[in-house]
């Protein structure tokens, strides 16, 4: 089974000199229909995901009062968050917001809606297009997500007042395809593959929310791999 590569058209779309100036690494998987999903933060199942009290640490950095969107996952996901606070209150805000760009493409998938509000909510630019299309992509093929993954090596970088970059790797050895219709989970075997090294780069809204803006993936990336 192939393993998936978070928003995949994003990871196309994104211009690789932002983002290697953002997160000082990069690479482009195309694996379009691949393995589970990953992403997490907020208000989830997740059992180690950077939580909403990290986005309250800096009132300079993110609005204390968001209204976030519901980002609950299924009973069968979950996804957790290792060593994603720095103790700097700002790249902690970054790096729970990353978190919660991915927890929505997740939840989006989950749901089998491309076009959940949470999306638009921590995503925007080319990565909420291409996170649309490959959700898109996979709830068309009648898929949905079942396991774990597992998110490390974060690192975070703040450009300005507005603009930053995260660069983290995924372990998705334990995330599997599941048959949105028979419930059926398409287990098969880890390998390089399984783990993803992700770069991407956040603008701080209006409303104090860092959106992903640009994101890229590269499977199999000797930082990520055991």
């Amino acid at each position: 089974m192939k393993r998936r590569t978070l928003p995949t058209a994003a990871a196309l779309a994104a211009t690789a000199a932002l983002l290697l100036t953002a997160c000082g690494s990069g690479g482009e998987d195309s694996q379009a229909d691949d393995r589970v999903a990953g992403s997490d933060s907020g208000d989830t199942k997740a059992s180690a995901s950077p939580s909403s009290s990290s986005s309250s640490s800096s009132s300079s950095s993110s609005s204390n009062d968001v209204d976030r969107p519901d980002l609950t996952l299924p009973g069968d996901v979950t996804e957790t968050f290792e060593g994603w606070k720095t103790g700097d209150a700002t790249k902690d805000v970054v790096l729970a917001d990353a978190g919660r760009a991915q927890t929505a493409v997740t939840y989006s998938v989950a749901k089998g809606d491309p076009e959940t509000s949470a999306l638009s909510f921590y995503q925007s630019g080319t990565a909420l297009a291409g996170s649309r299309d490959w959700v898109k992509t996979i709830v068309d093929s009648g898929s949905t997500f079942s396991g774990t993954v597992r998110y490390y090596a974060a690192k975070a970088d703040v450009f300005d007042k507005k603009s930053a970059g995260v660069s983290y790797c995924a372990d998705e050895s334990k995330a599997f395809n599941k048959n949105r219709k028979t419930q059926k989970v398409d287990k098969t075997p880890a390998t390089a593959d399984s783990y993803v090294l992700y770069s991407t780069r956040l603008e701080l809204s209006d409303s104090g929310v860092w959106q992903t803006t640009k994101l890229t993936s590269q499977r199999g990336n000797k930082e990520c791999t055991p």
